[in-house]
């Protein structure tokens, strides 16, 4: 019998770091990322080609590839997209120049980088809550908080401060609706399910997966949900 003939198409574009893999106490970081000067907590992964400077990463988020993370904390069970970018450097709209020559001198043997113009950006720290999605392509200006829970759509730009469990689209980005009604939304914020330790969220996974999020807040919350 002859040999059975192999796809050749087979895994031919196959990310190196695309296997299964098994996430643990320490980061998971692409050999192709770049990373400095960052924290990361346990269940933590950072993707192909994707960089992350001067950054907080709770514990169980993950950026996927070609992404942009500067000066940023990320609270935990965070879910990042690719090409998003979080805290883009901007232009002086307000000088003369634009080029960052006037910020970038010594690259191009005109004198000493103005260390001041990245003091600012790195002070305004972009801050994401807990189990937040930012989709595909997702930009989040300077200083910018987005609350627990929220969930913001394929190419968005954030501009301003979004609220907890809100679905935020567009350019500028702007609040589409609340994924829960209040009583939900506060019940959610009371029960914290992401600051539960492990046991208790290896046990409380099937109930995530199958009951209503007003079920889940009846179950788990002592003043209940409406």
């Amino acid at each position: 019998m002859a040999e059975a003939e192999t796809d050749p198409r087979l895994g031919a574009y196959q990310d190196p770091g695309s296997a299964t893999k098994a996430l643990g106490l320490k980061p998971f970081i692409h050999e192709t990322a770049k990373v400095r000067d960052s924290e990361f907590g346990i269940y933590t992964e950072v993707g192909a080609r994707s960089t992350v400077v001067e950054t907080v990463f709770g514990d169980y988020s993950y950026v996927v590839h070609d992404s942009q993370i500067i000066y940023a904390t990320i609270g935990r069970f965070c879910s990042i997209a690719s090409h998003v970018r979080i805290n883009p450097g901007n232009h002086p709209l307000d000088r003369v120049a634009l080029s960052h020559v006037t910020y970038r001198a010594s690259a191009y043997g005109l004198g000493e980088d103005e260390a001041g113009f990245f003091d600012w950006r790195r002070q305004k720290r972009v801050t994401l809550g807990h189990d937040v999605w930012l989709g595909h392509g997702v930009i989040v200006l300077p200083g910018v908080s987005i609350g627990t829970g929220a969930a913001i759509g394929a190419g968005a730009v954030v501009t301003k401060d979004v609220p907890p469990f809100a679905i935020v689209v567009g350019n500028p980005g702007r609040v589409l609706r609340f994924r829960f009604p209040d009583a939900v939304r506060d019940s959610l914020l009371r029960i914290a399910w992401w600051d539960w330790p492990r046991d208790r969220l290896a046990a409380g996974i099937a109930e995530m997966r199958n009951l209503s999020a007003e079920d889940f807040c009846r179950r788990h919350d002592r003043h209940g949900a409406d």
